[in-house]
C-alpha cells in the first residue's frame, strides 16, 4: 500500500476542519467533533494541538508519536493527547476491509471542561501535576454505544438544536470520567505547571506554529510573566525574536537545501506562504525565491 505524506504541519482543530477527507463536524461551546471516513490510502503527517484531543478509531489503524512515545490505536480504541504538543501520525485502513479508515476526533478546551465540572457538580479530590501527553483510554460498551449514536447527529447537523448537541457532548465527558477519573481530574484541577526554563521551551518550539500564549503555558507562567522574563533574557519581545529566528533559519535553508519555498515556510513554523513571503521580504528586501537566486548566483 502506498503511503502519502502531508508535508504541512496541521494546526488542529482548525486545520482538521478543512481536511479533504472530513465527513462532517459538530461544534458546541468550545468542543469540536470531526468525523473522518473512507480513507483507502495510508497517510503520514504532523499536527500541532491547540486543544486537548480524544481520538476514537472505529475502523482502521491510527499511529501517533510524540517525542519517544508511540501508540497504535486500532478499531474500537481511544487515545487522549494533551494540548500544546506536536504529534507525528500515520493512518490507514486494514486489509480485509478495503482499507476503510473511520475515526472521530473530539477537541476539548478548558471552557467546556469547566462547564462540565459545574454541570456535573464535579469536586476536586486532589490536584495533580502528573501531566501525561498521551494516554490510552479504555472503551467500554456504553462508550461504544455513545460513539455509534453520534452518527445521527452528523447526518442531521443542520436540523439539530445547539442545546441537544450540548447534552450529547456532556454525555461524552461523563463517559470519560467513568473510564479515567485521573485524566479528567488532571484536566480540571491541575497544579500550576512546573516552571521550565524559558530558553528550553523556546528552543523546543521555535519551529512549531505556537502562539505566545502557548509558550507561556508550556513554561508554567502567566502570559504577562512570560513576556516580562522573555524580554529580560532576550532584550526583545517574544513575537519579534521568534519571527527573526524563524527567518534566519529560512534563509539558511534556502541556501543550503533544495527544499521548495513552501516546504521551508512550514518547516520554520510559519502557517502560510503569503505571510512568510511578506515578512521575509521586510527583513531581507527580497522575496524568498529571489534571495535564493541572487545568493546562489554569487557563489
Amino acid at each position: 500500500m502506498d503511503v502519502r505524506r502531508t508535508e504541512k504541519l496541521i494546526h488542529a482543530p482548525k486545520g482538521m476542519e478543512q481536511a479533504p477527507d472530513k465527513e462532517g463536524s459538530l461544534k458546541w461551546n468550545g468542543l469540536t467533533v470531526i468525523q473522518f471516513c473512507l480513507h483507502t490510502q495510508g497517510t503520514r503527517g504532523r499536527f500541532f494541538l491547540k486543544d486537548h484531543l480524544l481520538l476514537f478509531v472505529k475502523s482502521g489503524v491510527y499511529t501517533v508519536k510524540y517525542r519517544n512515545e508511540k501508540h497504535t490505536v486500532r478499531s474500537n480504541e481511544m487515545i487522549f493527547l494533551h494540548k500544546a504538543i506536536k504529534v507525528d501520525y500515520e493512518k490507514s485502513g486494514e486489509p480485509g476491509t478495503e482499507y476503510l479508515l473511520d475515526y472521530m476526533m473530539f477537541y476539548l478546551n478548558e471552557d467546556i471542561l469547566h462547564k462540565f465540572a459545574d454541570f456535573a457538580d464535579w469536586k476536586s479530590i486532589h490536584r495533580t501535576n502528573d501531566v501525561v501527553p498521551l494516554s490510552v483510554i479504555p472503551v467500554n460498551e456504553p462508550m461504544r454505544a455513545y460513539i455509534h449514536s453520534l452518527k445521527l447527529y452528523f447526518n442531521q447537523s443542520d436540523s439539530i438544536s445547539d442545546g441537544l448537541v450540548g447534552v450529547k457532548f456532556m454525555e461524552l465527558l461523563f463517559h470519560l470520567a467513568e473510564a479515567n477519573t485521573n485524566l479528567l481530574q488532571q484536566l480540571l484541577y491541575p497544579h500550576p505547571a512546573e516552571r521550565s526554563q524559558i530558553e528550553q521551551v523556546v528552543e523546543e518550539n521555535v519551529t512549531n506554529p505556537v502562539s505566545i500564549e502557548d509558550l507561556a503555558y508550556l513554561s508554567g507562567r502567566s502570559l504577562s510573566t512570560f513576556k516580562r522574563e522573555f524580554r529580560a533574557l532576550y532584550n526583545s519581545s517574544p513575537l519579534k525574536w521568534i519571527r527573526n529566528r524563524r527567518l534566519d533559519l529560512a534563509s539558511q535553508l534556502l541556501l543550503e537545501t533544495t527544499q521548495s519555498v513552501t516546504d521551508i515556510c512550514y518547516a520554520c513554523g510559519f502557517e502560510n506562504t503569503t505571510h512568510f513571503s511578506k515578512v521575509f521580504k521586510m527583513r531581507f528586501d527580497l522575496s524568498p525565491t529571489e534571495y535564493r537566486r541572487r545568493n546562489l548566483r554569487k557563489e
